[in-house]
């Protein structure tokens, strides 16, 4: 494997915390990133990489390949220096069609088609682009901020659960299989960071609008200290409801005096769908 610390000095950049680059360069942290969704069996035959950086994490992605299969990887880099060296570094594996450089933002390029992506993903644009990711339904393994992954796996009672984590469970279960220190990243962040499995699988609960499934948690959330009867009527300008009180009207007692941090998934799309059928919808904020 290639050595971290050596493609950096080979690209001559330095990671520049302005710009959300922090280069993983722990050789340990590396090797196990991979192992991560190989050891569910999922389909490697193309990996996406968001944010290539200087290609050690690239370098490992290729290793997990099956060379004789024509098993990929695609790199997503938005820097047009460090797209350049990737393809430099390694123009042997792109001769061979066994790597892809896209030079882009990976919240506007056209992704492939991928079967899985194991990604240390700008922490700046995480979300957008983890929620971009998972309607795909493909295996993830994304390295977030710490606190970021733990709101991601929460469960509902605890002070972590909340629209992301409703969001994210929505698409997929999702595991917190390793805390990483700052200290594996050059430069080091100023915080801990976590990588985060998502394996995608179809919600337990019915729903018959998704958008507005969402859009209606969302609106909930933002006044996660009131009830449900509460917070339906107070936000009906970012759910979409034009009859919030008729919803109120509909729905079972012992729900509207919940707060939405003790309400299941299961419990929200109930509700959004008991919602959708009394009132009339408009596209909301």
């Amino acid at each position: 494997m290639r050595d971290p610390d050596g493609l950096i000095a080979r690209a001559g950049v330095r990671g520049d915390p302005d710009r959300d680059q922090h280069f993983l360069v722990d050789d340990r942290v590396l090797d196990r990133l991979p192992t991560y969704v190989a050891e569910i069996d999922a389909d490697t035959t193309h990996i996406l990489e968001i944010g290539g950086g200087t290609g050690a994490l690239t370098d490992r992605l290729l290793a997990l390949g099956d060379t004789d299969e024509g098993d990929r990887v695609t790199v997503v880099e938005r820097d047009r220096d460090l797209a350049a060296f990737l393809r430099r570094e390694f123009a042997d594996e792109i001769d061979a069609g066994r790597l892809t450089v896209i030079e882009g933002d990976a919240l506007e390029v056209d992704l492939p088609d991928f079967t899985a992506s194991v990604s240390n993903l700008p922490y700046g644009v995480s979300s957008e682009i983890t929620f971009r990711l998972l309607p795909e339904k493909r295996p993830l393994v994304l390295m977030f901020q710490q606190e970021f992954a733990e709101r991601m796996v929460a469960e509902p009672d605890t002070p972590e659960y909340g629209r992301l984590s409703v969001s994210t469970q929505h698409y997929a279960d999702a595991e917190l299989v390793e805390s990483i220190p700052k200290e594996a990243f050059s430069p080091p962040p100023a915080v801990q960071s976590a990588v985060v499995r998502l394996v995608p699988r179809d919600p337990e609960y019915e729903i018959d609008d998704e958008a507005f499934f969402l859009r209606f948690v969302k609106a909930l959330f933002t006044q996660r200290r009131k009830t449900i009867r509460n917070a339906i009527r107070n936000t009906a300008h970012i759910s979409g409801l034009e009859e919030p009180d008729a919803v109120v009207e509909a729905a079972d007692e012992e729900v509207l005096r919940k707060r939405a941090g003790a309400m299941a998934p299961e419990e929200f799309a109930a509700l959004a769908r008991l919602a959708a059928d009394v009132s009339d919808l408009h596209d909301g904020q």
